[in-house]
This record gives structure tokens, C-alpha cells and sequence, in this order.
């Protein structure tokens, strides 16, 4: 007894010889790399396909550059939120503008004076008191 094949609707005849099915096998790194693809860019494989053919506009960023990017932007946040925590500044005594302090010397200036006028930990101070 012969097994009964279903019959296609004509629209689904049509469209699958306007759009045959392509088929191949690759290596496992093009597979994971076109995975990569679909996921970060939300494109189909026949899109990866037009893609590589030319067809269709590129839209894939280099990984290294979204990396560089990503970094760069987290170094500024990051260097913006340690510069406001630790930057030590003071007014000039003259035009009242602020300065950073930078130098080696200034560093040691500040040191003696804070000894010199007995600056320290309030714990400290409360402890020996």
C-alpha cells in the first residue's frame, strides 16, 4: 500500500519556487560566529546570507570596536566618579580660582601642615583626650 503524500496549497508551491531552500554544512566557529550575529543584530540567516552577498546593508559593528567603546565610556564614568571622591582642591589666595593639588610638593606641604596644626582622627583625638 502506497503512502499518501499531502497535497501543498497552491500559494505554498508558488512560494517555494520563488524561494528554494538552501542548505549547507559548515565548520563550527562560522556556525557560532553567525549565531553571534543573529543574536546581537536580530537578523535571520538568510539576512547574514544578503549580508555577505552584498544585498542587503551592513549593519554588524566590529566586536572589537563595540569592546573599545564599551570600555572607554566606562573608564570616563569611572575616572569622573574617583575625580570627585579624591581630588583634593583648594582656593588660590589671590584670585580665589580652585587648584588641584599635583605635585609632589604641594602633597608635602599639605603633610606638614596638617602635622604641624595637629590634624587627625577625631577617635583618635576622643581616645587620648
Amino acid at each position: 500500500m502506497a503512502k499518501a503524500t499531502k497535497r501543498k496549497a497552491p500559494s505554498r508551491v508558488r512560494y517555494e519556487q520563488g524561494h528554494p531552500t538552501v542548505s549547507c554544512r559548515v565548520p563550527r566557529e562560522v556556525y557560532d560566529r553567525l549565531q553571534v550575529i543573529k543574536k546581537a543584530e536580530g537578523q535571520s540567516f538568510a539576512d547574514v546570507l544578503k549580508i555577505g552577498l552584498g544585498i542587503l546593508e551592513v549593519r554588524v559593528k566590529e566586536e572589537a570596536e563595540v569592546r573599545e567603546q564599551g570600555y572607554a565610556k566606562g573608564h570616563r564614568k569611572g575616572y569622573a566618579e574617583a575625580e570627585r571622591l579624591y581630588k583634593v582642591t583648594y582656593p588660590c589666595s589671590v584670585c580665589r580660582e580652585m587648584l588641584t593639588v599635583t605635585s609632589r610638593d604641594e602633597k608635602e606641604a599639605i603633610k606638614q601642615y596638617m602635622q604641624e596644626h595637629r590634624w587627625g582622627h577625631r577617635a583618635c583625638f576622643e581616645k587620648k583626650g
